[in-house]
């Protein structure tokens, strides 16, 4: 069965705040913050005393910045900076695979981040014994508290702050390691990265083989920067908004799925005979069975009905008319000649093509008509696009209205468990459903009115919960 979900893009939502903290303008400036300029001084006046320690390598000058690369106005007290005049970027000592352990210290990579990221459980996590460990940190060092790594391959930029000094190793190359040297809020940056202009900036030098992000590319990398307490107030609120998308995301869920469960239960109790109550005047189904010998009763019976129902073979009471296979040089663009309806119409696709074929009358569908799409995707639809030639993976439905009522065929057929429940999906590639199976489903038959109806009240709780859910949004 096919529902609607709430309207409810968090992940936009995600992006416009993040957007509106680079640009300063998700919190207020204090003009009592010490200006970013004198935060880089300090960065500057720290590196300088660390080369002379001998503690990080000198690097190259970065380019100056040019107004022509500014993407957006900041705020006054902000500065826009390469981010490797932020951080010593550099990265660690290769672990090699031959060094890989089942047991030890952690060993992260770029796909371990990711799925820390994700909130996902790491798949067979690997490590390093402690004397391998102990001798690549004599070497290139290892990261401090409030470091930050990116992922350099795979999925690019996805930040980890380093909570543990102690927790983990990684591996040169899947990593870009940014020394803190003056505790800049990790939270701030590790949102910087994540906002919408900055990772269009780290994925446009995508390789043309494999995609990385490169300790050049990170050090050239231009960020908006604000002064430390707005980095803090800023790093604060992103968080409290995230807060809020994920409660607000997650009752979005909660109702779509009750939404489903709900409309999953009214389809099973109209089939069931329980939605509305019977009336002793109206003709029992049985009777119909003796006036119209092409009935056929089916001896499967799925669940109880009431008496004045009837089990059917649905077959015997409704035919399935395919749709035409088109070759392609027979799927026009002129839109002044008939459109042809394809499944993808049905549910994504916006594309039509055309033909000027004349075909058999049952190869047209006219608004009214009930079809059903049986190949890759299912499910049935009262059409109301007017006429149309229908492709071979949509059926029409033809069947004695003195016998079954539209409406109440098409709930039968909406609620997938009558439908692909009781049949095999075949096709190697593209699942699909065959018409001798449609054809031989145990089919619930009410008295005609009654059929009416439970159309009619499906029809009306299906609005009253479409009614709650517009409410919602």
């Amino acid at each position: 069965m096919k529902t609607n979900t709430l309207d409810f893009d968090a992940q936009a939502l995600r992006e416009k705040i993040l957007d509106l903290a680079m640009r300063g303008k998700l919190v207020p400036q204090d003009p009592n913050d010490e200006p970013a300029s004198v935060l880089l001084e300090k960065i500057k006046a720290e590196k300088e005393q660390l080369i002379k320690e001998k503690k990080i390598k000198k690097s190259k000058p970065l380019a100056p910045i040019t107004d022509d690369e500014k993407p957006f106005d900041i705020p006054e007290s902000w500065e826009w900076v390469r981010l490797g005049d932020l951080f010593d970027i550099t990265s660690s000592k290769r672990v090699m695979k031959s060094e890989w352990k089942d047991t030890g210290i952690p060993f992260y990579r770029a796909r371990e981040i990711v799925s820390i990221k994700n909130h996902r459980p790491l798949k067979d996590p690997i490590f390093i014994d402690k004397k391998t460990y102990e001798g690549k940190i004599k070497i290139s060092g290892k990261p401090n508290i409030n470091d930050i790594l990116l992922t350099g391959v795979g999925t690019l930029g996805v930040p980890y702050i380093v909570d543990n000094d102690k927790k983990f190793y990684f591996k040169d190359g899947n990593i870009i390691w940014l020394k803190n040297l003056i505790n800049l809020n990790p939270k701030f940056i590790s949102y910087v990265v994540q906002s919408p202009y900055m990772l269009k900036k780290i994925n446009n030098g995508r390789g043309t083989t494999v995609a990385t992000l490169t300790i050049v590319r990170s050090n050239n990398l231009l960020i908006p920067l604000p002064p430390l307490e707005e980095q803090s107030r800023i790093a604060a609120k992103i968080a409290q908004l995230f807060a809020l998308l994920r409660k607000v995301e997650s009752s979005t869920q909660q109702y779509a799925k009750l939404q489903t469960l709900l409309k999953s239960k009214v389809l099973d109790l109209a089939m069931r005979g329980k939605l509305v109550g019977q009336d002793p005047h109206d003709e029992p189904a049985g009777v119909l069975l003796k006036k119209l010998k092409v009935l056929k009763e089916s001896k499967k019976q799925p669940h109880t009905i009431p008496k004045t129902w009837k089990w059917i073979v649905l077959g015997s009471g409704v035919n399935f008319f395919n749709g035409r296979a088109y070759k392609k040089n027979e799927l026009l663009t002129n839109s002044k000649l008939t459109p042809v309806l394809r499944v993808g119409n049905l549910f994504t696709n916006s594309s039509w093509f055309y033909s000027d074929l004349k075909l058999s009358a049952d190869k047209y569908i006219n608004s009214g008509d009930l079809i059903y799409a049986w190949s890759a995707s299912f499910g049935p639809k009262i059409w109301n696009g007017g006429r149309v030639i229908y492709h071979y993976h949509i059926w029409k439905l033809d069947f004695n209205p003195i016998v079954i009522n539209k409406n109440y065929l098409y709930y039968y057929l909406l609620d997938e468990r009558n439908v692909i429940g009781e049949t095999d999906l075949h096709g190697s590639t593209m699942k699909h459903i065959t018409k001798t199976n449609m054809e031989h489903l145990s089919f619930p038959l009410p008295p005609l009115k009654e059929q009416s109806r439970i159309a009619t009240k499906v029809a009306q709780l299906f609005a009253l919960l479409h009614k709650v859910e517009s409410t919602i949004q």
